[in-house]
Order: C-alpha cells, then sequence, then structure tokens
C-alpha cells in the first residue's frame, strides 16, 4: 500500500511520518513542499502530485493554522484549508483511494458547556473556522474518508502553549491566562498514533468512512492546563520565579484578539471510541509526559 502524508513538518504530520510507516511505503511532503508540484498553494500543482504517486490513502496534515494571522490572509487559508483539500478529494475519488483529513473545534460557536457531538450544526466564529469547515465540507463529498476534528493540539517538538508558559513562569513573577475557555489539550503523538489504527480498520471495512470527533479525555482551561504544567514543571525540578498560585485567572475578553475563540472546545469522542474501539487517554498523561521531557 502507498501512502502519500502532506504536511510532514507539522505537528501532526512529523508524527504521522513515523505512526504511518507500518501500514506501508509512505510518501512525506510539507504543505510548501516544490517535491513532485506539492505546494498546498498551488491546487493545479496537488493535482499534479496526487496523479503522480498514485496512493492508495492520502493523509492531509497541511492546514493554515495561524488563527489571527487567518483574519488578514482570508484567501490564503481558503486556498490551503478548503480549496486544496477539495483538489484532494477530487483526486482521490479519482483514483479510488481513501483521504483522512484533519479539523478542529474552532467549526463551532463555543457555546454552551455541553461536549460537541459529530452532528451538531457548525457555526465557526473566524476565518479560520469557516476555511476548516469549507475543507470539512469538500472531503466528506468523497465516499472513502475520515475526518477527524480535534482540539488544543500540541506535540513536543516546536513551541507549545506549555513550553510559553514554562518560559514566562521562569522570567516572570506572576502571569495571567485566559480560565473561560474550556477543552482538552490533545497530543500530536495521540493523534497520529490513533490515526494510524482507524485507517486500518477503515481499510478492512469501508462502512467506518465519515466524521470523527477525536481528543483526549477530560477537560480544563488554559488557565487549569497552565496551572498544571507549572505545578509539573516544578515538582521536576525546574527553576521558576512563577508558582501555579501565581497564575492569575482572567476572561478571554480582556485578552482581545483578531479571531474569535471559541469558549466550549468540548468534544464528544464517544463515536469514535466505539467505532475503532480504542481508548483517549486523560489530557494529563500526555502533557505530563512532554513536561518530564523538557525538563529533563
Amino acid at each position: 500500500m502507498k501512502i502519500l502524508l502532506f504536511g510532514k513538518g507539522g505537528q501532526v504530520g512529523w508524527e504521522l511520518q513515523r505512526s504511518l510507516l507500518p501500514l506501508g511505503s509512505l510518501v512525506a511532503l510539507d504543505f510548501d513542499s516544490t517535491d513532485l508540484c506539492g505546494s498546498f498553494t498551488d491546487p493545479g500543482g496537488i493535482a499534479a502530485t496526487v496523479r503522480g504517486v498514485a496512493p492508495d490513502v492520502i493523509v492531509n496534515a497541511a492546514a493554515h493554522t495561524a488563527v489571527d494571522r487567518a483574519e488578514s490572509e482570508a484567501g490564503l487559508a481558503h486556498t490551503i484549508n478548503a480549496a486544496t483539500p477539495a483538489v484532494l478529494a477530487r483526486e482521490a475519488a479519482a483514483l479510488g483511494a481513501w483521504l483522512v483529513h484533519y479539523s478542529t473545534d474552532y467549526v463551532f460557536d463555543g457555546s454552551g458547556s455541553d461536549p460537541w457531538v459529530e452532528t451538531d450544526a457548525p457555526a465557526p466564529l473566524s476565518v479560520y473556522g469557516r476555511t476548516k469547515l469549507a475543507g470539512e465540507i469538500a472531503v466528506a463529498g468523497h465516499a472513502r474518508h475520515l475526518i477527524l476534528r480535534t482540539s488544543w493540539v500540541y506535540a513536543t517538538r516546536g513551541g507549545n502553549f506549555a513550553k510559553t508558559m514554562l518560559r514566562l513562569a521562569a522570567e516572570r513573577d506572576s502571569l495571567n491566562v485566559i480560565a473561560d475557555q474550556c477543552g482538552a489539550p490533545t497530543s500530536a503523538e495521540l493523534l497520529a498514533d490513533v490515526t494510524a489504527h482507524a485507517l486500518r480498520a477503515a481499510l478492512a471495512d469501508a462502512r467506518l468512512a465519515g466524521l470523527y470527533h477525536v481528543a483526549a479525555a477530560g477537560e480544563t482551561t488554559w488557565h487549569g492546563y497552565a496551572r498544571h504544567v507549572i505545578a509539573r514543571a516544578a515538582a521536576r525540578g525546574a527553576s521558576l520565579k512563577a508558582g501555579p498560585e501565581a497564575v492569575r485567572a482572567i476572561r478571554t475578553a480582556d485578552y482581545p484578539t483578531p479571531a474569535r475563540r471559541p469558549l466550549n472546545s468540548r468534544l464528544d469522542t464517544r463515536r469514535f471510541r466505539e467505532a475503532f474501539g480504542l481508548a483517549l487517554p486523560d489530557w494529563r498523561l500526555q502533557v505530563d509526559r512532554m513536561i518530564d521531557e523538557t525538563v529533563a
């Protein structure tokens, strides 16, 4: 089996290069790769790439994820998040290939406090959310697809919220962190691993095609996340000026940004867990592992 992966340099794409290898031959390209005409800003080039590789499976981990910048780069965000995924869906259909695509809790407006289920009506608040929803719709038009919506993605490799909090806690006596947005920090490593399991199952049973919510179990706020990260790092010997008690809670309204964020990013993952027989661990488990590695 031949797998074509886009977005290999991103958080999820980097981990997918590892998790997908046991499934077959892997061709991995970045979103702006010039290899095989692979730039996601060039839908025609992407079409040529897919035809040239002729994969059995396409995995799209490429996206315009700079949420605030997308507000002033709407055209670019639409190309990367919607137009090019539509091309992938068309080319996958022509080949009879499977298409795996990632989406986001930002397709919802963040109202209420119940976890979102797959059948809830999307109502994105931002350019990022609207373009990701448009990409979902395009991919869903192809029969053999897996769309995995997730939230608050992080990875040990590169920068992330937890590392930013540790850097600030080492420099400052106190921190202000938003406490009215709720979700589940989800590791790229977890997403990559469950993708490989789900894809293997879907290849054996096409009835598993569809849209699924995938996120770590449990919930927290950015404020709670920051306090947990700092407490864990301090317990592991990190030298910090600000302890968890010095993390002050603020509202989203106190920290205005160009793009509106959903306050409720809870995702109900029951459908995914039952369909594929997989467990999704509590968010703290992999955050703790990341912090231990970072401090070490």
